[in-house]
């Protein structure tokens, strides 16, 4: 059985025992994760969202941190 990315985000939330991310948050971390990809590697994208995790960030701070990090004009990424 295959999951969608929703069943499977719900999933391992309910493992980690913590709520499911809006659509608007994954949104967010997929321009955050596109940000990080394409201002430098592909494999920087989920790090830096784990990043911003580690460092308690919302995903929209991490987002406008990202791209001060090479100055991307908001809506670039």
């Amino acid at each position: 059985m295959t999951l969608t990315g929703e069943q499977w985000l719900a999933a391992f939330a309910a493992k980690l025992g913590t709520p499911v991310p809006t659509g608007a948050e994954i949104e967010t971390l997929l321009a955050l994760a596109g940000s990080a990809a394409h201002a430098s590697e592909r494999t920087a994208a989920p790090v830096a969202c784990w990043l911003a995790a580690r460092a308690g960030v919302d995903p929209a701070s991490a987002l406008e941190l990202a791209r001060s990090v090479v100055e991307i004009p908001p809506g670039a990424a």
